[in-house]
């Protein structure tokens, strides 16, 4: 198929070839970015302020002095008489510079080829600008082709004697083709200054036009693959055109690219789908279930299975699990007075609530329990026991095991409980006057009210008391005594 080449609009200040990347339209017209600067002045212009007459760009300003009304009450405020018509601007001089009007000035000429290369007049030291071993004027120190200001760091020395700026200088004298000009990857085919050499660049590269011999060239197009455009992947040579995933077409380079093994090129991800395990545990992320291109029936055979009878092995009797009767392994077993058990075993014989070190309770019927469940069904009963509700008794009689909270057997010695005789042992042990009593034991002997170190008080009669049976018992009686001032206390 023969190329169809595009006609490029001309620039209308320039007469060349505006593409894309630098165009700016006024009027209907594509401008350079260089040339988009208004005719008189030569201010840069945008799409604010430009205005466009004839295909010449002008400023507001300037446009209005050229072509707005003039006389009194028109220009540059109402009132004001204005007459300019931009005429200082027609000149090749610039005679305005910051705001004030510059007259024209005679110029010594200098002899041949000892001046100023662009007006040839003498070149004095406060105004002198180097270029090319010559001084120049800091008026002629311009680009030729844009007139944009140059110094020394933006001035290029061109081989036609004269001087440009960077983007000028590329365009002239610089390299032509694709992936050089202003940027990387952009098309500059400004040869010459007559828009004549530009490169013809096919808009398609046909990598294997120019095969080569079996085996040797590119393994996706055959074509013969050259140093500028190699891509290596497992000793292959491939063209960078066509290192690409063989599913997805994404570009590939040596971190993502995976070889498969139908001698082809996969991106990670398309690999993994295609060549990768498959099933319940890979692909994505740990528990991620990858399905691609597997029926049901694949996807239910490769889950991991787990056999949940845990009696499939016997242990021997009195060795297994308490509950079931297995054999119980390291990896799943859990000890509780000095048995072991499994984990799935392990939990409360009641509510069957998984347990741990922490809930587990030891029944005396050699089975567990957690907490709650243990305090019902062997914990002490009644009103202010258990967990809320609590069971009150509707007959009369005490719902109580014990009521009195001591213990009903074992041997009584005269260095036991005061209160009760049996043996005190660490754990349970309170200390009033080098006497050691039971903690259940240890309440006021009239109110029975619990006692501690801080309300506790020896009575005369070798029981304890708490403070207000202390002092209503043993204290003094009478006018101003008792449980306040003032009171009278008989008792």
């Amino acid at each position: 198929m023969p190329l169809q080449v595009i006609e490029s609009p001309k620039c209308p200040r320039c007469s060349k070839s505006v593409y894309a990347a630098e165009e700016r339209l006024a009027g209907g017209y594509s401008f350079h970015k260089n040339c988009f600067k208004c005719s008189m002045c030569n201010k840069s212009l945008d799409s604010t302020n430009c205005t466009e007459h004839e295909r010449e760009l002008y400023c507001k300003v300037c446009h209005g002095r050229k072509y707005g009304p003039k006389g009194y009450g028109f220009g540059t405020g109402a009132g004001t008489l204005s007459m300019d018509n931009g005429a200082q601007f027609q000149n090749g001089v610039d005679t305005v510079r910051n705001g004030a009007r510059m007259e024209p000035r005679a110029i010594a000429r200098a002899p041949e080829g000892e001046g100023c290369p662009r007006c040839g007049g003498y070149v004095y030291a406060a105004e002198q600008m180097l270029a090319r071993g010559r001084g120049w004027h800091k008026e002629c120190f311009k680009c030729g082709t844009c007139k944009k200001g140059l110094d020394s760091i933006l001035c290029c020395e061109a081989p036609d004697k004269n001087i440009y700026c960077k983007g000028c200088y590329a365009k002239q004298f610089g390299p032509k083709g694709y992936g050089f000009g202003q940027g990387g990857g952009t098309l500059q085919s400004d040869c010459y200054a007559n828009d004549e050499g530009a490169p013809n660049m096919r808009a398609a590269i046909d990598v294997g036009k120019i095969q080569a011999r079996p085996g040797e060239g590119c393994p996706r197009c055959g074509g013969a693959v050259y140093a500028a455009e190699q891509k290596l992947s497992k000793g292959r040579e491939w063209h960078k055109k066509c290192f690409n995933c063989k599913d997805c077409n994404k570009t590939l380079d040596s971190i993502n690219a995976s070889d498969g093994p139908d001698g082809d090129v996969y991106c990670n991800t398309c690999y993994g789908k295609k060549w990768g395990p498959h099933g319940y545990g890979f692909a994505c992320g740990s528990g991620f279930l990858q399905t691609d291109g597997l029926t049901e029936d694949q996807i239910s055979s490769s889950r991991p299975f787990i056999n949940p009878d845990t009696t499939s092995i016997k242990a021997p009797e009195g060795e297994g699990c308490p509950r079931c009767g297995g054999a119980v392994f390291a990896a799943e077993q859990q000890l509780s007075k000095g048995k072991m058990w499994h984990k799935k075993c392990y939990s409360c014989t009641d509510c069957h609530r998984p347990l741990d070190s922490v809930l587990a309770c030891d029944g005396p019927d050699g089975d567990i329990y957690c907490k709650a469940c243990y305090g019902k069904r062997y914990g002490p009963k009644g009103f202010g026991y258990g967990h809320a509700p609590t069971l009150v008794s509707t007959s009369g009689e005490s719902t109580m095991q014990y009521p009195d909270g001591r213990p009903l057997n074992g041997q009584r010695t005269s260095g036991g409980c005061p209160r009760c005789g049996f043996a005190v042992f660490a754990a349970e042990q309170m200390i009033s006057k080098s006497r050691i009593w039971h903690k259940r034991c240890f309440y006021c002997s009239d109110c029975r009210k619990s006692l501690d170190s801080t309300n506790l008080n020896d009575g005369p009669d070798g029981d304890i008391y708490c403070r207000s049976c202390y002092s209503r018992n043993f204290g003094p009686k009478g006018c101003g005594y008792g449980l306040g001032a003032g009171a009278l206390t008989t008792f």
